[in-house]
């Protein structure tokens, strides 16, 4: 018993981790209406931002270089819109297009990454802690901390989209971009605004990835990035609710399930969710009318 609730908490932790970057995905995803591929590269370049302030000359603290290096790739998504994707958006309607150059992206990306910071595993600076318990449940601080900034991000992204005019702007934008834009909705202000909170949880996915795993690689983000297709595919694509369920979900299941077979293969298991989630239910649990 005393394994289960062992594997519940580090689930709860993985879950974390995986709904600030599902909801980024899915954010993005709700307004542009296509899939990013290089998403799980942002998430590396903002751990690699965030590594090189932790264990710099300047030695970071990593909770600050994890935010650093969340607005950086929030600024180079926007970027990456803008001069890249939205053009490539604009001339070809067909999102097999854009998917393409995506991918071309992530693989562009990933070499650029290998290239400035090698392909060495690296870890950041921050010192061992002994898990304390938490009820029957084991933590360290800095698990707890990542839990934290999850729930703080779902609740701010909540708030957001309740009770904001940008949040209710932005789910017109994402039911209809055409009625939005006819309503007086700056769209082009949405969309940007979209990129950037999206590039921003992406980099700060990436830098609790490396945490709660204790090392980054240049291909750490694209393998998770599967576990997050996932999640947001078992919530709904494009349901900000969704995926944070579907977050919950997948990263449970992973690591109750390394209980019983051997942890190596948890990648195999949100593969099985995932298809599962496409034979019985492939709108999610939290379908959205007119997205696919």
């Amino acid at each position: 018993m005393s394994e289960l609730f062992l594997a519940i908490g580090f689930g709860l932790v993985v879950a974390s981790v995986l709904a600030l970057s599902a909801v980024g995905l899915s954010l993005q995803f709700g307004i542009t209406n296509y899939i990013n591929f290089a998403f799980g590269d942002f998430m590396a370049i903002g751990a690699y931002t965030s590594w090189t302030l932790n264990t710099g000359p300047l030695h970071v603290n990593i909770w600050v270089a994890m935010l650093i290096g969340g607005l950086l790739v929030g600024v180079m998504a926007v970027l990456l819109n803008r001069f890249l994707l939205a053009p490539f958006a604009r001339r070809f309607q067909k999102l097999f297009y854009i998917l393409i150059v995506t991918f071309g992206l992530s693989l562009v990306l990933l070499n650029l990454v290998s290239s400035i910071w090698g392909d060495e595993v690296q870890r950041y600076n921050i010192s061992n802690q002994a898990p304390q318990h938490i009820g029957p449940f084991l933590f360290t601080v800095d698990q707890l901390v990542v839990i934290g900034i999850a729930i703080v991000a779902m609740l701010a992204i909540h708030f957001m989209l309740t009770r904001t005019r940008i949040g209710k702007s932005m789910r017109a934008m994402s039911d209809n971009s055409t009625l939005a834009m006819t309503s007086g909705i700056n769209t082009g202000f949405i969309t940007t605004l979209t990129w950037f909170l999206s590039g921003l949880l992406a980099g700060i996915g990436g830098t609790v990835l490396g945490i709660t795993q204790a090392s980054i690689t240049p291909g750490s983000g694209e393998t998770f990035l599967f576990v997050i297709f996932a999640a947001v595919i078992v919530g709904g694509v494009g349901s900000i609710y969704g995926a944070m369920v579907g977050a919950v979900i997948v990263g449970l299941a992973t690591e109750v399930a390394a209980l019983f077979i051997d942890p190596s293969y948890k990648l195999d298991i949100a593969f099985a969710i995932l298809i599962l989630a496409l034979l019985f239910r492939p709108s999610g649990l939290f379908s959205r009318p007119g997205k696919a």
